[in-house]
């Protein structure tokens, strides 16, 4: 059976977001100038996986980049990013949708995908096809980029960037890797790789995680002495992270919970602290931001429209997360250099009160280039 996207007609889009839709009238120009298209992709060498995607054209003119948005976890849905960040809409507390007047479609043609395999509406029936490094993630989006491209070959000759946030510290190098290795080798469709953006991601762990000390003691989130003793933690943290990366495996699996300690205390120090907003305490909106997401992605009118049968939709996928615990303290940063020496640019940006990825570990790992 070939490979194919199966991509949703266009009144069935219309009807989700007029339905959502604050202030929608019948000829609202905002929904009929919307190119927008979603479905699924079926992995060529696992036909019980699927990989679900949104994409939206630009608003602004065909010949836009084309960007592709991944969110984190590793698990996470890139509706996330979709409705609560970058995307046309944005999700209300009270489910209906509002127009994003900085969504990224403005200047660009842009994808969401659900992946790795079993995120969000992506669909795996046997976890034995579940991915557990960034060579099967970074695999299944190169295949669901050729077939994307080959249904959309008005667009193969735009600029491309690969960009996300958090937990996609891993899989936008890894992905550019793969993509600048397919493009040398006469791999399939060409794919126009001018740069890659990484926001607030976990990318060289080793070195990020030597920051959360430091992060958490100028937030005022720890005492001094609890700052000394994270130190302490850190050196078992970093030495095991090492043996990961020559050893790989279990060794992993180890460094894993080793430095997980770290973030697991001052999260324990701080029980009603926003992880992403270390300002702000849960029950304000970015922690329930999932929940609604949940809510609305599964109502049954939402569901009917987007085709996805019988599949729950979950903001982020425990099963997937646990999958993907070996690849945690992988350095991609290794990636990086080969990319820039070819041309290809690099953008990383960090909020200043993001916790969990923190702007002061990036400062740290920039700094060893």
């Amino acid at each position: 059976m070939k490979s194919k996207i199966f991509s949703l007609p266009f009144l069935l889009f219309v009807f989700i977001f007029s339905h959502f839709l604050h202030g929608y009238v019948s000829s609202d120009p905002y929904l009929e100038e919307l190119g927008h298209h979603a479905g699924y992709y079926s992995l060529p060498n696992a036909k019980s996986s699927r990989l679900f995607y949104f994409f939206f054209e630009s608003r602004n003119n065909i010949t836009d980049p084309v960007v592709i948005w991944l969110s984190g976890g590793p698990g996470c849905s890139s509706s996330f990013g979709l409705l609560a960040e970058n995307g046309p809409f944005t999700l209300n507390e009270d489910l209906s949708l509002s127009r994003n007047e900085y969504s990224w479609n403005q200047v660009s043609n842009i994808i969401y995908v659900d992946q790795p395999v079993g995120t969000g509406f992506s669909s795996v029936s046997d976890t034995d096809v579940l991915r557990h490094d960034e060579t099967g993630v970074s695999n299944d989006l190169y295949n669901f980029l050729q077939v994307f491209f080959k249904e959309h070959p008005q667009l193969v000759r735009n600029d491309f960037y690969i960009t996300g946030e958090s937990y996609a510290g891993h899989y936008i190098p890894a992905l550019a890797s793969r993509i600048h290795t397919g493009n040398k080798n006469n791999e399939g469709i060409p794919i126009k790789l001018k740069g890659i953006a990484i926001g607030n991601g976990l990318t060289n762990p080793e070195i990020q995680y030597g920051a959360y000390g430091d992060y958490a003691l100028e937030m005022k989130l720890i005492s001094q002495s609890d700052h000394e003793s994270l130190n302490q933690v850190y050196v078992d943290c970093q030495g095991s992270i090492r043996e990961c990366n020559i050893d790989g495996g279990l060794a992993c699996a180890s460094a894993y919970h080793v430095c997980f300690q770290i973030l697991d205390y001052i999260k324990s120090e701080n029980k009603d602290m926003n992880p992403y907003d270390a300002r702000k305490k849960c029950g304000e909106l970015m922690c329930d931001v999932n929940s609604n997401l949940e809510k609305f992605l599964n109502q049954e009118n939402v569901r009917k429209a987007l085709g996805v049968g019988d599949n729950v939709f979950v903001s982020c996928n425990a099963t997937v997360y646990v999958a993907m615990i070996e690849d945690w303290m992988i350095n991609l940063e290794v990636k990086i250099p080969t990319l820039i020496e070819d041309g290809i640019s690099l953008l990383v940006y960090a909020g200043e009160y993001d916790l969990v990825c923190n702007w002061l570990g990036f400062v740290f790992y920039f700094l060893c280039f």
